[in-house]
């Protein structure tokens, strides 16, 4: 599986993952190149390992100051240092060079250049570079 987060430990055995489908419990996992491999609870065979390929898991959110979480990006307002309103994030997209903003215009914003974030307003600012948003 694909990892996007850096709380490895969210893979620890007993950790308990969200799906569409319901829960799994990790029994084992260990690094895999870019990935992991992760034995979970019930998941005794290939077939029953094939039918969750594609899933997206979720873990419960972990208070931790200065993360940024893809459920607090997406639907916010994304603003440049001036102010001026550049659009709302649509996803998040893994990419390896820093994860992107996808804005809901098409336009893309590395994580690198967010410079503040109020999830209770819904605002992001960036300071990004020139003529990134051009066309």
């Amino acid at each position: 599986m694909q990892l996007w987060t850096d709380l490895t430990e969210r893979l620890d055995p007993g950790s308990v993952l969200t799906t569409p489908r319901g829960t799994l419990t990790v029994e084992w996992s260990k690094p895999f190149v870019d990935r992991w491999i992760v034995q979970f609870e019930g998941i005794v065979d290939r077939a029953q390992a094939e039918r969750m390929r594609g899933i997206e898991l979720e873990a419960e959110a972990v208070e931790r100051p200065g993360k940024l979480w893809v459920h607090e990006l997406v639907g916010a307002t994304v603003r440049d240092a001036g102010g001026a309103e550049l659009g709302i994030v649509s996803a998040v997209e893994a990419n390896p060079a820093s994860d992107l903003l996808v804005l809901a215009t098409g336009g893309l914003i590395p994580l690198r250049f967010v410079t503040e974030r109020d999830p209770t307003a819904g605002t992001i600012v960036v300071d990004i570079p020139d003529g990134l948003l051009d066309p």
